[in-house]
């Protein structure tokens, strides 16, 4: 059904993309009192967008993308202001923000220089945990090695005792589900959970030190973050340790260790705050409100009016899988048209 409706979709946005109609909703007032936020996570140092296309995108992808922007005639716009006038009412012509999450080292290598180049400004929502050690994010590296392992049976017993079958996708779930427990075994510090990596890679015949040399999958270094706020990237609020805990004080604690980690890099206070994972309640908008957080993003599908909560602003995840028809959809606003508004707060958890 999800498919049938997906092609259903697609054909709609090609037909009203060869008719005009984005060229008519683009330059109406509906679509200049909106303001569209992008968002964007990983961009490819080697192979990662053929391993997660939903978390990393190619660099001539994201090139294309950004290239799209300037065709279409948009304004792209810094985060705050895009959102001081979407509630004043003053937002120009195809307003859209730029937003990274989690601050990865290709957004140094990959991402930036392409942003500079087309002169668009940028947010990167920061998780600061991980802002300093020199290897991968854990789950995602596993996710990587066990990828390029796949085709084999790998004997990884600090894992389990049992060979990991990782000749089908379902058998490269259950290994990862299996690595993701031990990682959580004895409560193992970073540096313990990336010896358990090293060692899966190594019982795979995976080069895991290319993969750290090149700095595939980690976040960037707090250097990297002090120079590029230098030159006007802004870093914002994702929480310390990317979680989003259902208790008040260990909430409010998420944000006040963000805060500080990214005030003692950059020399600004973060008031802007993105839900990591997308995952938001109703509970969490006081306490953030309590935090001085002044806008929050979520993993939502849409544009942003000046009815929307700020705590709840939409945006369009753009991923490897989004079709250049869809994107330009989005651009111009039709895409919303035909698009049906899902909550992360709907799903079953």
């Amino acid at each position: 059904m999800a498919t049938a409706l997906h092609t259903l979709k697609r054909l709609c946005l090609e037909g009203l993309g060869r008719t005009g109609v984005f060229n008519l909703v683009a330059n109406s007032a509906w679509r200049r009192q909106r303001l569209l936020i992008l968002c964007y996570h990983g961009v490819s140092t080697d192979d990662e967008h053929l391993w997660n296309g939903a978390l990393y995108m190619s660099p001539a992808m994201l090139e294309d993308r950004l290239r799209m922007l300037s065709a279409a005639r948009c304004t792209v716009l810094p985060l705050g202001e895009g959102l001081e006038r979407l509630y004043a009412g003053t937002l120009p012509e195809r307003s859209v923000a730029i937003s990274f999450d989690d601050g990865y080292s290709d957004f140094v290598t990959q991402a930036y220089p392409l942003l500079t180049r087309f002169g668009y400004a940028t947010t990167v929502y920061l998780p600061t945990l991980r802002c300093g050690p020199a290897f991968p994010v854990f789950a995602l590296a596993a996710s990587y090695v066990l990828w390029k392992a796949k085709g084999r049976r790998v004997h990884a017993p600090e894992v389990r005792r049992e060979p990991l079958d990782l000749r089908t996708a379902a058998g490269r779930d259950e290994a990862l589900a299996a690595v993701n427990t031990a990682g959580r075994r004895d409560n193992l510090s970073l540096e313990d959970k990336n010896q358990l990596v090293a060692g899966l890679a190594g019982a795979a015949g995976i080069d895991y030190g290319s993969i750290v040399s090149r700095r595939l999958l980690q976040i960037m270094t707090p250097a990297e973050v002090t120079r590029l706020a230098a030159e006007g990237v802004d870093f914002e609020l994702h929480t310390h340790t990317h979680r989003t805990p259902h208790d008040r004080a260990a909430f409010l604690g998420e944000i006040e260790k963000n805060r500080a980690r990214i005030r003692e890099l950059t020399g600004r206070d973060a008031r802007h705050f993105c839900y990591p994972s997308g995952n938001y309640a109703q509970a969490f908008l006081p306490w953030l409100a309590e935090a001085g957080v002044i806008s929050a993003t979520t993993c939502d599908s849409g544009l942003a009016t000046r009815s929307t909560s700020p705590l709840l602003l939409p945006r369009l995840v753009d991923t490897s899988t989004t079709a250049a028809h869809e994107f330009e959809g989005w651009l111009s606003g039709t895409a919303r048209l035909v698009t049906p508004t899902r909550s992360y707060a709907d799903r079953p958890h």
